[in-house]
């Protein structure tokens, strides 16, 4: 019997090895921009003077409005939690377990919205649920003859609801991946006993996918408890601040003590993100490898019956409410004159927003930044992802897995961390000064998102056997030439969508530029930002719109390279 070859390449000890130099220029790197700030950071909150002083814990966790704000994001993020696993769960099950009509455009719509900036979500409801002048409240009242604004946006429960509408895709995209990998023999054994498919759904597939249905609401705890653009567009109008206003508003206050207490704010954030991915990554991933089968299967579809067309219908109000009505409010608000008027209104269509989104020079500056910062990322973030990769599936090298877990760490890191503490290294302290400079942004967004590339890279490589590079060597390529001629070949549209995975939301990225930036680094997500909060709605939507357009034509450009294989 022909034995199956091992997923490792034989490495000759008696030359220099390349992979050792790859391993540790990756480490390095990721110890002098990653490990470094973050641990500098840490130690400054309980070392603010050079002597260990819990005195600057007093005075932020002391201070009320302090206390509020991490009251507020735990409140908030929980919430999000719950509220997104009550949302994802029944939607990728129906999706991908059911005869649900149109379920293919609803998986696209619902995932597409994973690449929008969460902030557009925040112009949008509060363009609709504003008590003074929203659209959807002004409809509501004269419908029903209302008196007072049935909604107002500016309260938690607004908060949580916008947070929910743009975090929740997360958690359907984790269950859904879950859903597809996992054995489907106990519920044909279940359906075969003569449970109908409610009770399968509620007796196994539930306790099958628990795991996936915690590590996925956890992703969403901590997104929506790091995330800055939804609680402040939203929150602070309301008075509702959150542990990431709270960081920016102690930076931009200027002096020390403001530094000290944003880092010390700081902490609290990566306590929390640590911890869910210790759980993430350990307890939950073991649990879940107990429920997921090796070999390949394709779950049993479940007939809706009778109740295919009302819950198609439901899904498809849900569709409406959370993701077109928003998009739709955002894109007809840059071609609006007045905003308390509406766009049908003789005299009320425009395309100077439009016009001024392409002609003034401080955008186009942004939008220039945006690109370049983003291509830089995806690119060299690729380049290190490829190579950790392969040194991780097609190797025994020790220490590979050194990479791999701070890249890590790294994405699991809020962001405002991540730029607080190279803040803190980057402006010459430790020779480095990168400060108000592209590199740090591109650094910053590189820390953040390289496991999206990581992760996809990592996949495609488990699915091609390595004899082929074997058979390179053996006729005398040498490791890099197998690996550029051979092994990138094959990989080539993973590694595209990987590109892409990155670049996107290293593109429109609001929090850490928001931080970083400096006048002439400015990028098109603070760019979009400052004039929704400061100058101009109509411009700020006309700026997002043209982001949305983006993210589609991104998700059909991936679709065509990978022929179909990876979208957005």
């Amino acid at each position: 019997m022909r034995s199956t070859p091992t997923p490792t390449l034989n490495i000759d000890r008696r030359t220099f090895d390349p992979k050792w130099l790859i391993i540790g220029l990756i480490v390095v790197f990721l110890v002098i921009f990653q490990v470094l700030p973050l641990f500098y950071l840490v130690i400054k909150a309980f070392f603010p003077n050079g002597h260990l002083s819990l005195s600057a814990f007093k005075r932020v966790y002391t201070y009320p409005m302090n206390w509020s704000a991490l009251k507020y994001t735990v409140i908030t993020a929980t919430a999000t939690m719950f509220l997104g696993i009550l949302f994802a769960f029944p939607l990728a099950w129906l999706i991908g377990r059911t005869n649900l009509i149109g379920s293919k455009f609803f998986r696209t719509l619902f995932v597409t919205t994973y690449m929008v900036p969460p902030f557009v979500g925040a112009m949008a409801w509060m363009r609709l649920l504003n008590p003074s002048v929203g659209t959807l409240n002004i409809l509501i009242m004269k419908l029903f003859n209302l008196s007072k604004a049935p909604f107002d946006i500016y309260t938690m429960g607004g908060l949580v609801w916008v947070l929910t509408g743009f975090y929740f895709p997360y958690a359907f995209i984790t269950i859904s991946r879950a859903m597809e990998k996992m054995d489907p023999s106990l519920e044909e054994a279940s359906r075969i006993s003569g449970a109908t498919p409610l009770q399968t759904l509620a007796k196994v597939t539930m306790p099958m996918m628990l795991p996936s249905i915690v590590a996925a609401g956890l992703l969403v705890f901590v997104t929506a408890g790091s995330c800055y653009g939804i609680p402040s567009i939203i929150g602070v109008p309301g008075q509702i601040h959150t542990v990431t206003t709270r960081i920016i508003d102690f930076v931009y206050i200027g002096s020390q003590e403001g530094l000290t207490d944003a880092t010390t704010l700081a902490v609290f954030l990566m306590l929390i993100a640590n911890i869910v991915l210790y759980v993430s990554t350990f307890p939950l991933a073991k649990k879940q490898f107990i429920t997921v089968s090796g070999k390949s299967t394709r779950p049993n579809m479940v007939d809706l019956g009778r109740w295919r067309i009302p819950i198609s219908l439901i899904v498809s109000i849900f569709a409406l409410i959370v993701v077109i009505i928003p998009f739709f409010t955002v894109a007809s608000t840059s071609f609006t004159v007045n905003l308390g008027k509406p766009l049908t209104e003789a005299g009320n269509l425009t395309l100077r927003y439009w016009e001024r989104i392409f002609t003034r020079k401080a955008i186009i500056s942004s939008a220039r930044n945006s690109l370049l910062s983003a291509s830089a990322a995806a690119t060299f973030g690729m380049i290190i992802t490829c190579m950790m990769a392969y040194l991780l599936v097609r190797t025994k090298a020790k220490g590979r897995k050194i990479p791999d877990f701070l890249i890590t760490v790294g994405s699991g890191t809020p962001s405002v961390v991540i730029a607080l503490a190279l803040i803190m290294t980057m402006s010459g302290k430790f020779v480095i000064n990168i400060y108000n400079t592209l590199t740090i942004m591109i650094i910053a967004y590189m820390i953040k998102y390289m496991l999206m590339g990581m992760r996809t890279v990592v996949s495609a490589l488990t699915q091609i056997s390595p004899s082929l590079e074997e058979a390179a060597q053996i006729s005398g390529a040498g490791w890099f030439r197998s690996l550029r001629d051979v092994t990138l070949r094959l990989i080539a549209p993973s590694v595209v969508a990987g590109w892409f995975l990155i670049f996107m939301p290293c593109f429109y990225e609001l929090t850490m530029s928001t931080l970083l930036y400096s006048n002439n680094t400015k990028t098109l997500g603070y760019e979009l930002y400052t004039y929704q909060t400061y100058h101009s709605q109509q411009t700020a939507s006309a700026l997002a719109t043209a982001i949305l357009v983006m993210v589609i034509l991104v998700n059909w450009l991936l679709h065509k390279l990978t022929k179909g294989k990876f979208s957005v």
